[in-house]
């Protein structure tokens, strides 16, 4: 069935937040301004389980997606990064380009898609310049630090057009069959993720290559595991609630701070 509802809670005590996030994912619909993913994050007080506030989940999940990304690139990416690619013209290639272009410093952005107008709208409409690419090995050729935001469900990205040491963040193909890195870049790069769990439930580009997992990203923020960024790394980023519920807190604490 191509429709799914998505329950995702999570309690920090360090936050001292309890919320779930509800999301709906339609793909393939007609109707193109219709987002693919849907979310509501509800938040509630852990203390005696009222419900504080409702908030968008979608622009949640874009940005807190888009900021892990940023957390592995500034981890992982080589020491001398200039050229960033982003395969994908939906909201996730806007919220990540928001973000590394904030972060980072890159001599040029190159952006393709499989519909040409969606990438040429991308490029028209973000504060800096970005070369649209007529293909994905014109985009990735060379390019230091490289953003999966698409809904393939086969690979797009081959481990022969990579550059050696380069940083590549996989966002999408989120689910068991699902696909957008290719056996070869899975298994000659090191591969770090958000969750071993997820992952290996999850994640048709770990479960389909075979691929061994080095570390999870927490792991190298808490210094256990190297970061390796002299190395080709993949990021696989599937997503954790405790990330919706870090990022509610944040954005109610700031709103009640304003009140």
């Amino acid at each position: 069935h191509p429709r799914y509802l998505g329950v995702m809670p999570a309690y920090s005590a360090a936050d001292d937040a309890l919320t779930t996030k509800l999301v709906t994912f339609y793909e393939h619909l007609k109707d193109s301004s219709v987002p693919s993913h849907q979310a509501t994050v509800l938040l509630f007080d852990p203390s005696n389980g009222t419900l504080k506030a409702v908030l968008d989940g979608s622009v949640i999940t874009a940005k807190r997606t888009a900021a892990v990304s940023a957390i592995a690139t500034k981890l992982l990416m080589p020491a001398f990064a200039e050229v960033l690619c982003i395969l994908g013209a939906g909201v996730q290639a806007y919220s990540h380009y928001d973000i590394f272009t904030e972060l980072f410093t890159f001599k040029e952005v190159r952006i393709w898609n499989r519909t040409k107008e969606k990438a040429l709208k991308f490029a028209s409409s973000v504060s800096g310049p970005v070369r649209v690419c007529s293909s994905a090995q014109e985009a990735v050729a060379g390019a230091d630090v490289i953003v999966t935001v698409t809904m393939a469900t086969t690979p797009i990205l081959f481990g022969d057009w990579v550059k050696p040491g380069a940083h590549i963040n996989a966002v999408g193909a989120s689910r068991p069959d699902w696909r957008e890195l290719d056996d070869e870049l899975m298994k000659n790069s090191v591969l770090f993720v958000d969750s071993r769990d997820a992952a290996l439930t999850e994640s048709g580009d770990v479960i389909l290559s075979g691929a061994e997992i080095f570390a999870e990203l927490g792991e190298v923020l808490k210094g256990t595991k190297p970061a390796l960024p002299e190395k080709t790394t993949v990021f696989k980023s599937l997503g954790m609630a405790v990330e919706d519920t870090v990022a509610a807190k944040f954005v109610y604490d700031a709103w009640s701070a304003g009140n």
